[in-house]
């Protein structure tokens, strides 16, 4: 198989062609026209086109002069409305801002000006996506595995394929574990039921697990429920598979089935929403108590309505199977509420019902209790006893926070790091894994934390300190001494010279990064060095976002141009047998740089190795660029009697001979 010309070289036989091929006659372009094809491999078309059009004005590369469509004031509202969502992807937070954008102003918390709510409104999923995508790096979390219920008793099966496009009211059913990273001893647990139809999800907390508890709290959700339960389907735990959970479907007229064993994707539906709702909502940590239980119970009544109305998501439409292949196709994302408005078997007073329900909900509000109770649950978590939050809330600072919350990072109290310091935590560690016993320890302040007062205490007595073993307190210095020499963070190294910097580009906002700080190297000598050249440039990208959303215009940015020649600084290795290389390439043009340089190593060993491939590769490739010139300025000098390729080679896939030399 011949190698093609690359694009370069054909402009450039094209160029070259196009005085000789206008000034010939009929005949003459004929077969020069036969010749360009030949090489160049172009549609005749194409070619005429390109030999009778005029030599191209050759013009600078310009940058994109379109100005963006959505500014930082559009971007800015887009980054609150996905914080109100509770921060979902473009495709389903797309829907929701037809919902979501009237039902905060509605209530008062939020106002945009016409053009801006337009340009929020007109913006597609792709476009979401790539305004939030600096935001969605910020806030990415590490993903924890999820806990294996056990297998006990096996009923009736039924597995994903038998569902068949169901009415609402066939849910399925499934428990989760909060145990942290302990599965041992009393811990509450979620118990969570979606909707097949609709992806209407409940949840509720459970103390413990136990079927008599579970029965009632079940018929406590069904009550509650906007359709009539029809089938549950649940896993094989014991907690489901027993004589109180059957005798309760048989006398309420439900459906029982369970899945198969080890085959999690029997329950799809409910093992999704256990990852996109429950550990959403709680993380990994490990619950234990009343308290736990009531604030859960709480924060679940919040949840309940904002994911169920203001929380879209995919259903599948249609799947097909090519081999290995799976093509899925998904309905346009849609809330449960608004499925359930669309479904035909539920009656017009339950779909009046929704619809009231719907425009009296707040979910700035909704997602506000959320966020406070899962503060609450991560200080209970952690073991301390403090009541629940009794006040009403601010939304207007709530509100306001959002615009800039994807800057902490991860904002869900539950999915943050403990609140503890880590260091407390291993003293306490310690001590119980010394005494073998959890009784606690009163710990003393780390002497780098100091309590700030309004008024100086007067000196009183200290309380005496629990005597510990010498053995134990070694090991909490060791602890200490580790901790701080990992996470105790230095000060900033352009901190103090920081005011000085943001006067410089208020005057200059087009400043480059790289002149700014060679200049503050220059006025502070020895302070600097080249190495913190990267974190000076993120310290100042992060000025330049600042100051768009404040309103300065910054134009587009100057770099410098180095007076330093971009080229070879080291001896070539190769200028000693580049001679002998060029012999060998007019030997065998076909051969390959790897081929090449094993050759000369065996040539010459241990003169050369393979860190030598790069050399050879960028040599051959001028060779082979001055080879293709050579050929354009041969084929520009042939005579008008050259016959056509064709005719010469007499087949078409054949390389005809001009002057002795292969065209290739």
């Amino acid at each position: 198989m011949e190698k093609m010309l690359t694009r370069e070289a054909r402009t450039e036989l094209a160029s070259s062609l196009r005085q000789r091929y206008q000034a010939a006659s009929s005949r003459a372009k004929k077969r020069i026209l036969g010749e360009f094809v030949a090489v160049s491999c172009y549609h005749p078309k194409y070619a005429i086109h390109l030999l009778n059009s005029a030599e191209p004005i050759a013009s600078e590369r310009r940058g994109r002069v379109r100005p963006t469509l959505y500014d930082e004031a559009a971007k800015q509202a887009l980054i609150v409305l996905w914080e109100a969502s509770d921060r979902l992807c473009g495709k389903r937070l797309k829907p929701l801002l037809r919902i979501l954008l009237p039902s905060l102003e509605r209530h008062g918390h939020l106002k945009l000006e016409e053009a801006i709510r337009s340009k929020v409104l007109a913006m597609s999923a792709a476009t979401i996506d790539r305004l939030l995508r600096v935001a969605r790096q910020a806030t990415r979390g590490k993903k924890r595995r999820r806990v294996v219920p056990e297998i006990r008793r096996r009923v009736r099966v039924r597995t994903f394929a038998d569902w068949n496009d169901p009415p609402a009211g066939c849910m399925e059913m499934d428990l989760v574990a909060h145990c942290g990273d302990v599965n041992r001893g009393s811990y509450v647990h979620s118990l969570v039921l979606t909707d097949i139809a609709s992806g209407w999800t409940e949840c509720a907390p459970l103390i413990v697990r136990e079927s008599t508890l579970l029965v009632e709290t079940l018929d406590r959700i069904r009550l509650g429920l906007p359709f009539h339960l029809r089938a549950l389907d649940v896993d094989n735990g014991g907690e489901f598979l027993n004589e109180t959970m059957i005798q309760y479907c048989l006398g309420n007229g439900i459906e029982l089935t369970r899945s198969r064993p080890y085959r999690k994707n029997d329950q799809a539906w409910i093992e999704q929403k256990n990852g996109s709702v429950v550990r959403k909502l709680l993380g990994y940590r490990r619950f234990e108590g009343i308290a736990a239980a009531q604030a859960l119970a709480r924060l679940y009544g919040a949840s309940r309505l904002f994911v169920n109305f203001f929380q879209p998501s995919f259903k599948l439409a249609e799947k097909h199977r090519q081999g290995a292949q799976v093509t899925k196709r998904y309905h346009p994302p849609e809330t449960p509420c608004a499925r359930l408005l669309q479904a035909e078997t539920l009656g017009e007073p339950i779909k009046r019902k929704l619809r009231e329900v719907e425009i009296a909900l707040d979910p700035l509000q909704l997602l506000e209790e959320v966020r406070a109770m899962q503060s609450h649950l991560v200080v209970l978590a952690d073991g301390e006893k403090i009541d629940a939050p009794t006040q009403p809330p601010n939304l207007a600072e709530f509100l306001a926070s959002l615009c800039g919350a994807w800057r902490a990072g991860e904002i869900r109290p539950t999915h943050r790091t403990e609140s503890k310091p880590r260091y407390l935590r291993q003293i306490q560690s310690v001590v119980r894994h010394d005494s073998g016993t959890a009784r606690q320890v009163e710990l003393p302040r780390p002497p780098s934390v100091a309590s700030i007062t309004a008024k100086p205490k007067v000196a009183e007595a200290k309380p005496t300190m629990p005597q510990l073993d010498p053995e134990i307190e070694r090991q909490c210095d060791i602890r200490r001494q580790a901790f701080a020499r990992r996470h105790i963070r230095r000060q900033h190294a352009f901190t103090l010279i920081w005011p000085l910097v943001c006067r410089r580009l208020e005057g200059r906002p087009n400043t480059n990064a790289s002149e700014l700080f060679d200049e503050l190297r220059a006025q502070y000598p020895g302070r600097w060095h080249r190495g913190q050249l990267m974190t000076f440039r993120n310290r100042v990208r992060l000025w330049r976002e600042d100051a768009r959303s404040r309103g300065v215009e910054i134009g587009r940015l100057r770099y410098r141009q180095s007076s330093k020649p971009r080229t070879r600084r080291r001896p070539d290795p190769l200028e000693a047998i580049w001679a002998e290389m060029l012999v060998s390439l007019d030997a065998d043009p076909d051969q390959t740089s790897h081929e090449l340089l094993a050759t000369f190593m065996i040539r010459y060993p241990g003169r050369y190795d393979v860190g030598h491939l790069r050399t050879v590769q960028r040599r051959m490739k001028i060779w082979r660029r001055d080879a293709v010139q050579r050929l354009i300025i041969e084929m520009g000098g042939l005579t008008e009697d050259v016959s056509c390729y064709s005719e010469c080679s007499g087949e078409s896939n054949e390389p005809r001979e001009a002057n002795g030399k292969k065209i290739t």
